[in-house]
């Protein structure tokens, strides 16, 4: 009995020795990669930070040049950058989508259709509808929306102030509007999912079981200001952010939607699969934007169908 008593004393310790040797490597290891993590993150930064130092005297002059030709009207100013920009960038991105999504060509882009044998060419009637009510939200929705949103911004920090913002500061905003925009994102999102707003809101966005870029707008106008605007305004007006970190933002959220609804799976770029599968099948977990949606996720209801 001692014999045997002693020979598992010694298996345990032994397997002891195992978890304890097991534990040191992982943390080695885990060690070793976060401080190869931080170093490569400060060499980034720090080249971003230059170059944006170096650069930053010029596009403080031209900011001061725009103040002086807007002075008196920052508010025009403000419109142009939280819509215009942004407007641009999602028509010039979305422009080249639809001439893939028109012609089926080139071909090296059209090969990563998620849904194939849909939109192959994209239905003209159904394209054009859609057009107008993308037209419609952004020139009639959200422009009045942020001309009454804009007293609001000015209340916590002018958007329109002499000084351009730091770089880390920048940073710092650009993960504090990711956050906010997707919990609130997903949430709405979810709200609008339950039948009843389903059926008379949300459905409009879901006609497109087979969704491309342009689309990633095309809702209805309550959506438009609940689900689209709001979360990513929230961010910009708790942080009191300048008007420069407000079109950069602004379009960077509209090419994210846009990539979400492409209906391509193109390299280099996120998945547009789980959102593109979630217009297709309906009663599927309501989609985020980004990776928190994996922590958030919950099946819905398939009533709304």
């Amino acid at each position: 009995m001692k014999g045997k008593a002693g020979s598992m004393l010694h298996e345990k310790q032994k397997q002891e020795g195992h978890i304890w040797g097991s534990m040191r490597r992982t943390a080695f290891i885990l060690g070793s990669g976060l401080l190869l993590l931080v170093a490569f993150w400060n060499s980034v930064t720090w080249h971003l930070q230059r170059f944006w130092g170096a650069s930053g005297y010029f596009w403080q002059a031209q900011w001061e040049r725009l103040l002086s030709t807007f002075e008196g009207k920052e508010w025009i100013l403000y419109i142009i950058g939280a819509t215009q920009v942004p407007s641009l960038l999602f028509w010039s991105f979305n422009g080249l989508l639809l001439v893939v999504d028109t012609t089926g060509k080139p071909n090296f882009i059209s090969r990563y259709r998620i849904q194939v044998g849909k939109n192959e060419p994209v239905d003209p009637v159904k394209l054009h509808q859609s057009i107008r009510t993308v037209l419609f939200n952004q020139h009639f929705i959200t422009c009045p929306v942020l001309v009454v949103l804009y007293p609001i911004l000015r209340l916590w920090g002018d958007p329109c102030r002499r000084e351009l913002p730091t770089f880390h500061w920048f940073l710092l905003e650009l993960a504090f509007f990711t956050l906010t925009e997707e919990v609130m994102f997903y949430y709405s999102h979810r709200l609008l999912h339950h039948p009843t707003f389903y059926k008379k809101i949300h459905k409009k966005h879901h006609e497109w079981t087979a969704p491309i870029g342009v689309i990633s707008l095309y809702a209805h106008p309550i959506e438009h200001v609940a689900s689209n605007m709001l979360p990513a305004m929230v961010g910009p007006i708790i942080m009191g952010s300048h008007l420069s970190s407000i079109t950069v933002w602004h379009s960077l959220a509209l090419i994210t939607t846009t990539i979400s609804h492409c209906g391509y799976h193109l390299p280099f770029l996120p998945s547009p699969e789980f959102h593109d599968y979630h217009h297709l099948k309906t009663s599927l977990p309501i989609p985020g934007r980004s990776t928190l949606q994996g922590r958030l996720t919950t099946p819905m209801s398939s009533s709304v169908l």
